[in-house]
């Protein structure tokens, strides 16, 4: 049974940090791709970066750039979304999510599993 745990998220004020890990169990973790992901009620889910399953190309949002960081731990089976200076806007329920053999595809269909997402709340 594939199961993809994030943890991490919280509440945070405007400018400060996060870092959401995502632990995987049930599946060979390093050959897939994982992507971040976040929702607001009423919105679609949007993309927020991917790693490639080989570790080697890491795309992000434009959102994303230059303030999240993406990486990953094989060993552990986990996946990290390091999010810095952090806006309101970034309030959203993050998840994780896995794709086999995957790249750094921004299409949430592509992926084979989700988490359950954890709450990332910024006040102003």
């Amino acid at each position: 049974q594939v199961q993809l745990v994030e943890s991490g998220g919280g509440l945070v004020q405007a400018g400060g940090s996060l870092r959401l890990s995502c632990a995987a169990s049930g599946l060979t973790f390093s050959n897939y791709g994982m992507g971040w992901f976040r929702q607001t009620p009423g919105k679609e889910r949007e993309f927020v970066g991917a790693i490639s399953w080989t570790g080697r190309n890491i795309r992000y949002a434009d959102s994303a750039k230059g303030r999240f960081t993406i990486s990953r731990d094989n060993a552990k089976k986990t996946v990290y979304l390091q999010m810095n200076s952090l806006k309101p806007e970034d309030t959203a329920v993050y998840y994780c999510a896995a794709d086999l053999y995957g790249g750094i595809i921004g299409n949430e269909k592509t992926y084979d599993y989700w988490g359950q997402g954890t709450q990332v709340t910024v006040s102003s």
